[in-house]
């Protein structure tokens, strides 16, 4: 611990590394849990029609084993190692030859970097315990929200409660502040939510949105509220304009909010403060 409090570069360098696992985890969770949920969903309808409940295969983060989707070839473990294995096979199946996306390796470097930079800042201490929990749930609920347009509630209000439960210790804010973020975070949204739906008579943002803001506020306090929401409404709003002008993306097709907030979370997790201070300088 003294070689590591002493050492930054050798403690980010070892984050980093555990980032990159994590990170593999992470592809696992952003690919099944969205399954996992609609296979319980499925089965909850199923019961309320009447229907015999129907013995499937097991199926959650741990089990089957990764396969490629195309061959159903069974992934070993050195052909798992984040980044390394990708770029060995070079991004095709052993054995198959089919492509393998390169957002798995970009999701293991996106977290082994954040990783570091988490533990860069704030070094061999709980706020790096913490700050890395927060990290690598936002990478997770970002890429699910991409992919299907929803924020789990299995994600989001653990994340929620885990946030308040940290800042007993007022380590990202005050337990007071962490309360009142995670309620104005909440209720910011939902009312942007009832002023559209009452002047359009439609819905604008789903509610997992309200829990993901009420998320970060549980754990950056609502001082870091304004920033989070302002940088995730500019570039969310800058990227739609771009998709509907350039790449004709349908209007009536719903474009995912939460990697924008999450984007604003990261931001303010590690520039919030100062990025508030400059502001309030200026007036």
């Amino acid at each position: 611990m003294d070689l590591l409090l002493a050492e930054p570069a050798l403690l980010a360098g070892l984050v980093f590394l555990l980032g990159l696992l994590v990170g593999s985890f992470l592809n696992v969770v952003i690919h099944r849990l969205p399954r996992m949920l609609e296979t319980e969903w499925q089965a909850q309808c199923a019961e309320l029609r009447g229907e015999p409940p129907q013995e499937a295969a097991r199926y959650n983060l741990a089990t089957p084993r990764s396969a490629c989707p195309a061959c159903g070839h069974a992934i070993t473990a050195l052909e798992n190692i984040p980044i390394l294995s990708w770029l060995w096979l070079r991004g095709r199946c052993s054995a198959c030859g089919t492509a393998i996306s390169a957002r798995y390796p970009l999701v293991e470097l996106l977290t082994g970097l954040l990783s570091a930079a988490v533990a860069w800042k704030w070094g061999a201490s709980l706020e790096t315990a913490g700050a890395l929990l927060l990290v690598w749930a936002l990478i997770a609920l970002a890429f699910i929200d991409l992919d299907t347009t929803l924020l789990p509630d299995s994600l989001t209000l653990p994340l929620i409660w885990l946030g308040l439960l940290f800042n007993l210790g007022g380590h990202f804010a005050s337990l007071s502040d962490a309360v009142v973020g995670a309620v104005a975070g909440y209720l910011a949204l939902w009312s942007v939510y009832w002023l559209f739906k009452l002047v359009t008579g439609k819905e604008g943002m789903g509610y997992g949105d309200f829990k993901l803001l009420a998320a970060i506020g549980a754990w950056l306090g609502w001082q870091l509220l304004p920033v989070t929401i302002l940088l995730s409404s500019v570039v969310g709003a800058a990227v739609g304009i771009a998709l509907i002008v350039f790449v004709k993306h349908d209007r009536r097709v719903p474009i995912p909010f939460g990697p924008y907030l999450a984007g604003g979370g990261l931001v303010a997790l590690f520039f919030g403060a100062d990025l508030t201070r400059a502001y309030l300088a200026q007036l």
